[in-house]
């Protein structure tokens, strides 16, 4: 690589992913010019959200979304609020914004994330996320009988959140497989989710599905094995994809997998263009998508940034990490699981002690530069 100034823009700034890459280069590359791309001017706290979603009995508007005025501690990085339309990949290479600019980049990385359903969807206007909350806070507020459509983590956390609040409020959770969660995690993990719910009055539907959300005004809906379910709040919890499309129409369909995630080299690197890291919950990882697996991309991929951009040609791989979740049940309970060993499963205690209380707000806002 010559010696002039090489512009590395990252698109996403997620608070364990994009943003930490941006800093780690801005740090290590003094001479290039860093760029972070994000829709909102601040990075959300997204295991925060089904706590500030359900209710406003927490100051999480004010904690959990963390605005980047403090991520930079070097004078040639900066941040740009935007959405990137496309990206045009040749040897002057550029992203283009929905508002029109273009920006160039010699390195791009990409952190696009996932898009959500329901009450997680959060609107790219930055002027419509607060409304956005308050909508679905008032909704919550108003349903007495709550559906939660899909029994993954994001589902169990609802409720959880939901019992927390209003203790009477019937909340029933329909989940496809005949266990919460998935099977990659042990049986034992996801029984003992299923008892702290159902101590909870939480009341489960394994092994069925809702193939149609009620329309606005039913007080009802129905499930592919024939159960009718009381509601007046149906919200699907079901899992998210890939934030991508922008990615297949720029560089082409092959760029993405059947599921629409990205393909990279286990350095990260897309296929066909070595100028272009991705990472996080968008990328073809055999591996559950969670903030820790981004976190673990974004360190290899900053050290491989660096070292494209000074002339390296060993880069280093990504090469998996076990699987580690810790999934809530209200501020008071939990349950986690550690994929080392012969799998080690832990209890509310735990699950408090790490996540269930400050549902990891001080950490994060720690790594992009609060101290509080």
């Amino acid at each position: 690589m010559d010696k002039q100034v090489k512009n590395v823009i990252i698109v996403g700034g997620g608070p364990g992913g994009g943003s930490q890459v941006a800093k780690f280069v801005a740090e290590k590359l003094p001479s290039a010019k860093v760029t972070l791309i994000n829709a909102h001017p601040y990075a959300i706290s997204r295991p925060t959200l089904p706590r500030m979603i359900v209710s406003d009995t927490n100051d999480l508007l004010d904690t959990a979304l963390i605005p980047y005025d403090k991520l930079f501690t070097t004078p040639n990085a900066s941040f740009v609020e935007g959405v990137v339309e496309s990206i045009q990949a040749d040897k002057s290479g550029h992203v283009l914004l929905k508002d029109g600019k273009q920006l160039p980049y010699d390195v791009l990385v990409l952190a696009p994330g996932s898009i959500w359903e329901g009450p997680l969807n959060i609107p790219d206007d930055s002027a419509a996320v607060k409304p956005f909350i308050a909508e679905s806070r008032a909704k919550f507020a108003g349903a007495q009988s709550i559906v939660l459509v899909g029994g993954g983590a994001v589902g169990v956390e609802f409720a959880g959140e939901i019992k927390d609040i209003w203790p009477s409020k019937k909340v029933t959770i329909v989940h496809g497989a005949d266990q919460l969660m998935n099977d990659t995690y042990p049986s034992n993990f996801r029984k003992g989710l299923e008892k702290g719910l159902r101590d909870r009055d939480i009341h489960l539907i394994l092994d069925d599905f809702v193939d149609d959300l009620p329309s606005p005004g039913d007080t009802s809906v129905k499930t592919r094995r024939g159960n009718v379910i009381s509601a007046d709040l149906v919200i699907t919890t079901r899992g998210p994809r890939p934030r991508t499309d922008f990615v297949g129409k720029s560089l082409g369909d092959d760029t993405l997998d059947e599921r629409g995630q990205i393909k990279v080299k286990p350095t990260l690197q897309l296929l066909n263009h070595p100028n272009i890291f991705a990472i996080g919950d968008a990328i073809n990882t055999v591996e559950q998508k969670q903030v820790m697996k981004a976190i673990a991309h974004s360190a290899i991929a900053a050290a491989n940034v660096v070292a494209y951009l000074s002339g390296s040609a060993k880069l280093k791989e990504y090469k998996g990490s076990s699987e580690v979740i810790v999934v809530t049940n209200g501020k008071g309970g939990g349950r986690a699981y550690m994929g080392i060993l012969w799998g080690i499963t832990l209890g509310a205690w735990f699950a408090r002690m790490i996540k269930s209380k400050t549902l990891l707000v001080p950490m994060t806002r720690g790594s992009m530069g609060y101290k509080s």
